[in-house]
């Protein structure tokens, strides 16, 4: 118990200085582009004197570092922008403030949150079931069809981009067949069978796409278990080949799959962007590209250093897991 207590305090260290250096380097580098968010807020006619207010309001008369350090704050602390009665409060945890959008950044990404959790939970579920359960098929049923089938899925998912099928999908069920809504979201409070229903097409659209790999990884770690001394010995002693898969064979796929499917699902909780412009729903993915295109970098640095945020919790909870599975790991 202390050797796994002092890994997971190495693993939470470790995240918090990478999560340090990334928003000191994300930061810089947004805030290094040409475009003035205080030009941007300044309105027309902007005049010399209504543009300096405008940078005093957003703070960014300061320098780079000033900057950086008060967004730092805002973070722990919450921060304001401006003075006086027309002084704009941002509660903490503040990524900045949306002054094209009047709202604080955090709010805006909270909002958006609920629609991209919603497709990556739900299309990870649907991906770790089909990725698993055709790898071990494919091992059980080595040179046969369906091994032959499993990997040509396999093929097929990693060479087809996610917006081309998502697009087909959309005519083929959407339009043709008129099985499946084509676009919009429904909240899961509003009506659980509808908010189902709108992402079903998301979900299998990056399912077919993300199970490639996850049956590639499993069929030749279920390979390379089944030929392992231990499994031989298993069967020897008359354990059913259900046993063997299942209790003996999966047990050392675990591990890889685990890594594996954490680190896509931090990824595409950080904002599926091609899926969610596909299907119109405004997730994070929605969020950063409308950013990007009103030059909000407010915005981008918030959306940007969440996504990261997620990114690192996902390899963090990785590392914890393979430290509970395995002890060795805690040893390193």
């Amino acid at each position: 118990m202390p050797d796994l207590l002092w890994f997971v305090i190495r693993r939470l260290f470790a995240a918090a200085v990478v999560m340090l250096a990334l928003s000191l380097a994300v930061y810089l580098v947004f805030y290094a582009i040409p475009a003035d968010p205080a030009h941007l807020a300044c309105g027309k006619p902007c005049t010399p004197d209504r543009l300096e207010q405008a940078r005093h309001f957003m703070q960014l008369d300061q320098s780079v570092i000033q900057q950086y350090l008060s967004f730092l704050k805002g973070i722990f602390a919450g921060r304001t922008f401006g003075d006086g009665a027309a002084a704009v409060h941002c509660n903490a945890p503040c990524f900045g403030y949306s002054f094209p959008l009047a709202r604080p950044v955090s709010t805006l990404i909270l909002d958006r949150l609920p629609i991209t959790a919603s497709i990556a939970i739900g299309a990870a579920i649907l991906w770790l079931l089909l990725g698993v359960s055709l790898g071990v098929v494919a091992a059980l049923n080595r040179g046969r069809l369906l091994d032959r089938l499993s990997v040509g899925v396999a093929l097929a998912g990693v060479s087809t981009p996610s917006f081309l099928l998502g697009l087909l999908a959309i005519l083929v069920f959407g339009f043709w067949l008129n099985m499946v809504p084509v676009n919009g979201y429904v909240p899961f409070t509003e009506s659980p069978v509808d908010w189902a229903w709108h992402l079903i097409t998301p979900w299998l659209v990056l399912a077919v796409i993300q199970a490639a790999a996850y049956i590639r990884l499993t069929r030749a770690q279920m390979l390379e278990e089944l030929n392992l001394d231990y499994i031989t010995t298993a069967r020897a002693k008359g354990a059913g080949e259900g046993r063997v898969v299942v209790t003996h064979g999966l047990r050392g796929v675990l591990v890889p799959i685990i890594t594996l499917f954490g680190l896509d699902l931090g990824v595409l909780l950080g904002g599926a962007i091609l899926t969610e412009k596909v299907f119109s729903m405004q997730g994070l993915g929605d969020l950063l590209i409308s950013a990007v295109q009103q030059l909000d970098v407010a915005v981008v640095v918030g959306v940007t250093l969440f996504s990261a945020f997620l990114i690192i919790l996902a390899n963090l909870v990785v590392d914890i897991v393979h430290g509970v599975l395995d002890p060795r790991v805690s040893h390193d």
